[in-house]
């Protein structure tokens, strides 16, 4: 969420970012509730103040009589301004993050950025398999009975895939951990005002699950409840920043999506991650500091997998709302001929701990709130596409890199 200081301040920016977000906010109406909210405050304070002057005089019939007045005025102002701020938050809610000045305007994917790419994309002398085929010849997957058992875009993962999907997660849990990171078990179930302090909601509802309780729901990741871990707390600034990297099962309904990647485990209901989570003091310098970090780690696990990547500055109308600046991270995946999204590393500032009332206390004594980062460092199913297709050798069988030897138990998957 936006300071209403800095709306008020910054109007053009503020309304330029909506529309390069491709977002509709109402500007004026922001504005005309916070002052309506300004003008009760500040007649509920001067009331108060008559009716606490009063309050050492003898009462009689007249001071009796103002007493119920302001006692009434009072209470219509009161349920005004409550009003008002419902009215107000509910707006706010709406406005979208501004992005930083290195972040290209653009409408959608096509106006992204390369900023690099590393590795060698594979030249196979062999007609390569996809990730499917792979999975039914060396029997890994089973896409038909996962729908039959769990519908659309079900899957059940078997045998290497099965020990394959929880190394690649171990494998970076443990990258993470060397790297002084808190390590955490992140639950799945959020309650309604994670997701709204996450920026999650109210965007991205359409692709929540929400379970039986009506203030329930699915993750869709763990940057929703890592990021609210600490929401309604003062942290101090010497404790800062907390680093976390969290596993935990992610949901999502892909409703957007449909007809999308309708084969495989490109796009799935439910998935697994492991997310870098930090929380920083208010200060821009340091929070790229880290945002270089977080992205620098996710580009390691890569690079240690021997995976080939691209790392894509995104455009204003494709890096979502709460985000400052986001870049993406696409492995190579030879079955789409093309790098594919299998990481996002975003910089929030202090919009959602504005949202989650995240605050720390400064080495003088004031409070502010803090900055939020988060980075999808590693997600599975989908990076297993990836390392099937990438390392598959031309008798059939799958190269392990050696960097998983040690969580696999194995160095190939042959057929059985």
């Amino acid at each position: 969420m936006l300071s209403l200081d800095f709306i008020h301040n910054n109007k053009k920016k503020v309304q330029d970012a909506a529309k390069n977000k491709n977002r509709e906010i109402d500007l004026e109406s922001i504005l005309k509730f916070d002052d309506e909210r300004k003008d009760a405050i500040h007649k509920i304070q001067k009331l108060r103040e008559e009716r606490n002057s009063g309050g050492n005089q003898k009462p009689d019939e007249a001071a009796i009589a103002k007493g119920k007045t302001i006692k009434e005025e009072l209470k219509k102002l009161e349920a005004k301004l409550l009003e008002t701020e419902t009215k107000l938050k509910q707006l706010l809610l709406q406005v979208p993050n501004v992005p930083l000045d290195q972040v290209p305007v653009g409408k959608d994917e096509k106006d992204n950025k390369q900023e690099r790419t590393w590795g060698k994309v594979p030249k196979f002398s062999f007609t390569p398999k996809t990730h499917i085929e792979l999975g039914e010849s060396l029997d890994l997957l089973d896409t038909v009975r996962g729908s039959k058992v769990s519908g659309y875009r079900g899957y059940f993962l078997k045998n290497e895939l099965a020990q394959l999907h929880i190394a690649v997660l171990m494998f970076a849990y443990q990258k993470l951990i060397k790297a002084s990171f808190t390590p955490l078990i992140a639950p799945a179930l959020v309650k309604s005002f994670a997701l709204e302090g996450t920026a999650q909601f109210p965007w991205g509802k359409g692709e929540v699950y929400q379970t039986n309780d009506k203030d329930t729901f699915l993750s869709g990741t763990s940057e929703v409840p890592v990021t609210a871990f600490h929401s309604g707390e003062i942290l101090n600034e010497k404790d800062l920043p907390k680093k976390y990297v969290a596993l935990s099962p992610c949901y999502r309904k892909e409703a957007g999506s449909y007809g999308k990647d309708t084969k495989g485990l490109y796009r799935v209901h439910e998935f697994w991650k492991i997310e870098q989570v930090v929380i920083s003091k208010n200060d821009p310098e340091e929070g790229m500091k880290i945002h270089n970090e977080l992205l620098k780690n996710a580009e390691e696990i890569l690079q240690e997998l021997e995976l080939p990547y691209e790392v894509m500055l995104m455009c204003t109308g494709d890096m979502g709302e709460p985000q400052q600046i986001k870049e993406d991270i696409n492995t190579w995946m030879p079955s789409r001929n093309s790098y594919s999204e299998t990481m996002s590393n975003s910089l929030m500032g202090d919009f959602q701990a504005r949202r989650l009332d995240l605050k720390y206390r400064t080495k003088d004594n004031k409070t502010q709130f803090c900055y939020t980062l988060n980075n999808t460092c590693i997600a599975s199913p989908r990076i297993l596409i990836a390392l099937l297709e990438n390392h598959q050798q031309e008798d059939g069988s799958v190269k392990i890199p050696k960097a998983l030897h040690a969580f696999t138990g194995f160095t190939e998957i042959k057929k059985k």
